[in-house]
C-alpha cells in the first residue's frame, strides 16, 4: 500500500513467546497499533527429541532452537511495514520482549553453541525454555544451601529460587555436561541474546537479571556460596554471568547493517535494552503505580506488581528495584501452568463426538465446553483440582509438584473437569493475592492482560473466585505493545516509562464484575482447595510418584 506524508513517528514492539514470536507496529504520539504479524518457530518446543529426530530428551526437558528467534525478525518486520505502508524513515526504535527464563549458552560473539556442528546433538547446547524443569533437583541443593548459610538474598524471592532460573540451569550444564559448560563463553538469557543480534552490544537487563540471575542490592552470589554447591561452579558468575546491567527504557545500542537487513529498518535507530514478557505489559495496561496487579495470562501465568517498600512475600518470584519501573520496587509471581492445562485436557480427554459437535456448532472446542459447562449451577460438578500440572510456581516455587482432581464419579462429564480445571488455576491466583495482602504488599487492582483475558468464560470464573471487578488490557498484544512503549522511551520520544505508558497504554476497567450469587459458593470449594493445597504442598506424596516414574523412563527404550 502507498504510504500518506505524515510527521507522525513509529516504534516496533517484538514478543518472543513460548510458541511464536511477534512484531507490532505503533504510533508514538498515542500508541495506536498500526500493524502486526506474528511467526511460529521453526522448530517449536524440543521436549521428546533434538532437531536431528534421534536425539531423544528426557522427562521434564523443553529445548529451543535460538535461530528461530532472527526468523521472527526476518519475517515479521517487513510485513508490518509492507501492510502498514509506513515507511522506514519514521521508524525511530525497536524494543523487544521474551518469555523467562529462556537461556542459552554462546561463545563469546554470542554464537549458540548448538550452531556447531560438534554440539548439535547435545541438549544442553540448546536455549533452555522457561519451562524446562528437568534442573529441579540443582535447585533444591540451592535453596538448602542458601538457607542452611544464612543467605540473605534467598528471602528476596520468597524463601526459593526456582528450577526455571538462570542458577539451577547453570549447574545443572556444569555436572550433566561439563565440555559445553566450560566452552561457553556466556550464558545469555534470551531476552538479550535477541538484543545482542539486533545492535551488535551485549548488554544484560535489569528485570531478567534480578528475578532469573538472583541479582540484588548490585551483588549475585557469591563465590563462596557457588564453590560449596561444586568447586567447579566457583566463577560461574565472573566467566558466564556477569556483563554489563542495562536499565529498562534504556539504549541499548544501534541497529547494524546486518539486522536492517533482516528487518528492512534503518541501520541506526534505537534499540531498547530487552525485557521480560510478563514485566513489560505493565506499562501496556497503564500499570505503574502501587497495588496494580497484572496478571498476564497464557500458557502460564505471571503476576507483577510495582510497589515503593520493600516487603517480602511468601514464595514471590522475587523483588527487584527497577524490575518493572525504574526506581520503585518490582514484585513478580506466577503459576507455571494456565492455558498449557486447558489446552492439555482438550487435546487428550475430550470425547470425539464433543470435538464433532463443536465443530457442527461452529465453536472452538474451549468455546464449547464453556457454553456446556454455564449450564449448571456452580459446585454442582462436586469437583476440586491443583493447578499443578507443570508444578507450582507460586507460593510453594517446586515444579515437581503435580496435577491432582478429586470428587470424579462415573457421572462426570468433560465440561465440568475442564470447568473445575479453570477453578483451580483462579483458586491458585487468590492463594497469591492472599499471600501478598498479608505480607502487607496490598492488591488494589487486578488487570488481566494475555490470551485468556479474551475469554469471558475465564474471565468471569476469575471474577467470582476473587471476588473483585477485573479491569482487562485494551491491547490484545500486551506484551508487544509494553515493548514499543519502552522503545518510545528509549528513543526519546517520552521522559520516562511512566509518561509514554499513560499515553500509549490502557485498559477497560471493570470489563469483568464478579456475580454475589456465587461467590459464596466458591468461598467453600476455595476452603477445599487451600486443604488439598497444604496438605500435598509438601510434595512427599507427589515426588515419590515422580522419582517412580523416572526410573521407568530411564529405559532408552521408551518413547
Amino acid at each position: 500500500m502507498e504510504a500518506e506524508e505524515t510527521d507522525e513517528q513509529y516504534v516496533i514492539g517484538v514478543d518472543y513467546g513460548t510458541l511464536s514470536g511477534r512484531a507490532l507496529l505503533v504510533r508514538v504520539s498515542d500508541g495506536v497499533e498500526v500493524a502486526t504479524a506474528a511467526h511460529s518457530y521453526r522448530n517449536g518446543v524440543l521436549e521428546h527429541y533434538l532437531p536431528d529426530f534421534t536425539t531423544t530428551l528426557q522427562p521434564d526437558w523443553a529445548l529451543q532452537v535460538p535461530h528461530d528467534y532472527i526468523e521472527v525478525l526476518q519475517e515479521t518486520i517487513p510485513r508490518i511495514l509492507k501492510e502498514s505502508g509506513v515507511s522506514k524513515d519514521h521508524v525511530i526504535g525497536i524494543a523487544t520482549d521474551f518469555t523467562a527464563c529462556t537461556v542459552l549458552p554462546t561463545l563469546s560473539d554470542g554464537t549458540p553453541l548448538c550452531e556447531l556442528d560438534r554440539f548439535k546433538a547435545r541438549p544442553h547446547a540448546y536455549a533452555k525454555l522457561w519451562k524446562h524443569h528437568a534442573a529441579q533437583k540443582h535447585a533444591d541443593r540451592i535453596n538448602e544451601q542458601a538457607h542452611a548459610r544464612g543467605e540473605s538474598w534467598i528471602y528476596r524471592y520468597g524463601g526459593k529460587i526456582s528450577s526455571e532460573w538462570e542458577f539451577a540451569k547453570g549447574l545443572q550444564v556444569l555436572e550433566d555436561d561439563p565440555e559445553i559448560y566450560l566452552t561457553m563463553n556466556h550464558w545469555v538469557e534470551a531476552s538479550d541474546w535477541i538484543v545482542w543480534q539486533l545492535c551488535g552490544t551485549y548488554v544484560r537487563n535489569i528485570c531478567a537479571t534480578g528475578y532469573k540471575a538472583i541479582l540484588q542490592d548490585d551483588e549475585y552470589p557469591s563465590r563462596e556460596f557457588l564453590k560449596a554447591l561444586n568447586p567447579k561452579f566457583e566463577d560461574f558468575v565472573e566467566t558466564k554471568v556477569r556483563q554489563k546491567l542495562g536499565q529498562l527504557g534504556d539504549v541499548a545500542g544501534l541497529l547494524t547493517e546486518e539486522a536492517a537487513h533482516w528487518t528492512g529498518l534503518n541501520a541506526g535507530i534505537v534499540v531498547a535494552v530487552g525485557n521480560v514478557d510478563a514485566h513489560v505489559t505493565a506499562a501496556a495496561a497503564n500499570a505503574t503505580q502501587a497495588g496494580e496487579f497484572v496478571a498476564i495470562m497464557g500458557t502460564s501465568t505471571c503476576h507483577v506488581m510495582v510497589g515503593t517498600e520493600l516487603s517480602t512475600v511468601e514464595g514471590m518470584c522475587g523483588a527487584v528495584m527497577g524490575g518493572i519501573v525504574p526506581g520503585k520496587w518490582g514484585y513478580e509471581a506466577g503459576q507455571s501452568g494456565v492455558g498449557d492445562i486447558f489446552a492439555w485436557f482438550t487435546r487428550t480427554f475430550v470425547p470425539a463426538d464433543y470435538e464433532k459437535n463443536a465443530h457442527t456448532a461452529g465453536l472452538d472446542i474451549h468455546d464449547y465446553l464453556a457454553q456446556l459447562a454455564q449450564l449448571s449451577p456452580v459446585g454442582s460438578h462436586g469437583l476440586i483440582a491443583l493447578d499443578w500440572q507443570s508444578g507450582n510456581r507460586s507460593t510453594l516455587i517446586d515444579h515437581t509438584l503435580s496435577g491432582l482432581i478429586m470428587g470424579l464419579t462415573l457421572a462426570t462429564k468433560p465440561e465440568e473437569i475442564y470447568q473445575a480445571l479453570v477453578e483451580s488455576t483462579a483458586f491458585g491466583t487468590r492463594r497469591i493475592i492472599e499471600a501478598f495482602t498479608q505480607s502487607g504488599v496490598p492488591v488494589k487492582t487486578f488487570i488481566a492482560a494475555g490470551g485468556l483475558a479474551k475469554s469471558d468464560f475465564v474471565m468471569q470464573i476469575y471474577a467470582n473466585i476473587l471476588n473483585r471487578p477485573i479491569d482487562v488490557i485494551s491491547s490484545e498484544q500486551g506484551s508487544a505493545l509494553g515493548s514499543a512503549i519502552h522503545a518510545a522511551v528509549a528513543a526519546g520520544a517520552y521522559e520516562n516509562i511512566e509518561e509514554a505508558a499513560s499515553k500509549m497504554g490502557g485498559r477497560k476497567i471493570a470489563k469483568f464484575l464478579p456475580d454475589s450469587t456465587t461467590t459464596q459458593v466458591y468461598d467453600q470449594l476455595y476452603s477445599q482447595y487451600v486443604y488439598l493445597y497444604d496438605l500435598f504442598g509438601t510434595g512427599e506424596k507427589m515426588h515419590a510418584l515422580r522419582d517412580i516414574r523416572n526410573a521407568a523412563r530411564v529405559n532408552k527404550d521408551y518413547e
